[in-house]
């Protein structure tokens, strides 16, 4: 599951956040009919379109939120790093997509699924922020759910001073809060990350949505 180094800055869920070049000027109108939706497997020749636009995603985020950007980003100047981005991508049981409206590429997202164990974790989800608060986040989720009627059990985690994120997975995806991640108390949330790795400001919630 992927976790951000928070240390007071946000980022965006796209979430739990958005774009390549071509699409700044994509605007969609508010009645868009959101039955075009579909999840397409990222290709390969996309994977660098893929990780740019989710650490453009994430920066807008921030600001968006705070107007202003801080000093703590991972490297390169990006709130999320390529490396973090690309250990999800390559995760034991990742799967990449492109959030595909139209034919017109509006984001992506990661997953984490075990079948075995039915759980599944949103690793990374990020929408065009000129598309925001279309429902075009809440459509994917929907049909990431549709995808995997095998899995029951489905987490993912977010900054605590992530109200969009928040506002998201509780209200529009049906998630709910069940720990709150802290220097004294975390799960696991990057493939072998060492325990060590927690920074002492990092604050994250855990979301979690159980299918009947």
């Amino acid at each position: 599951m992927f976790r951000p180094q928070t240390n007071n800055r946000p980022n965006a869920f796209a979430p739990v956040g958005r774009f390549v070049n071509y699409l700044h000027e994509f605007n969609i109108d508010m009645k868009e009919n959101l039955d075009g939706l579909k999840l397409v497997p990222l290709q390969e020749e996309d994977r660098v379109n893929f990780i740019y636009d989710n650490q453009r995603a994430f920066k807008y985020g921030a600001l968006e939120e705070f107007g202003v950007r801080d000093d703590h980003f991972e490297d390169d100047d990006e709130i999320i790093s390529s490396d973090t981005i690309e250990r999800s991508i390559d995760g034991e049981h990742a799967e990449t997509f492109r959030i595909v409206l139209n034919e017109e590429i509006v984001g992506g997202l990661v997953l984490s699924i075990d079948k075995e164990t039915q759980k599944g974790e949103l690793e990374l989800l990020f929408v065009n922020p000129h598309v925001h608060s279309k429902g075009i986040g809440q459509a994917a989720w929907q049909a990431v759910e549709r995808m995997h009627p095998e899995i029951k059990i489905w987490e993912t985690i977010t900054p605590y001073f992530e109200k969009r994120n928040i506002h998201f997975y509780v209200n529009r995806c049906g998630f709910h809060i069940v720990e709150y991640w802290n220097k004294y108390f975390h799960g696991k949330s990057i493939p072998n990350e060492e325990e060590g790795n927690w920074g002492e400001d990092d604050e994250m919630f855990l979301f979690r949505k159980t299918i009947e």
